[in-house]
């Protein structure tokens, strides 16, 4: 198997995109929050619903990403 080697810069972005994953869904439930009146303390509480959803936007973002790189792929093949 060939040995595969993942750059410094390549971690620290897949950890920024991790970073705005979680800021984003934490931006989403204070709307949910605000707009079903809910109680600020559910910030806290649902600390484990807001990590599934960060890690659900990231393999979002993920997918989206493989499908933009191998289509862009693709057609620089028939170039």
């Amino acid at each position: 198997m060939k040995d595969t080697i993942v750059t410094a810069r390549r971690k620290k972005t897949e950890i920024i995109t991790l970073l705005v994953c979680f800021v984003i869904a934490n931006l989403v439930h204070m709307y949910a929050i605000i707009a079903y009146h809910g109680s600020f303390m559910e910030m806290i509480t649902s600390i484990f619903y807001i990590l599934i959803f960060t890690f659900a936007l990231y393999a979002f973002w993920g997918l989206l990403r493989l499908l933009f790189y191998g289509i862009k792929r693709i057609l620089n093949q028939y170039q």
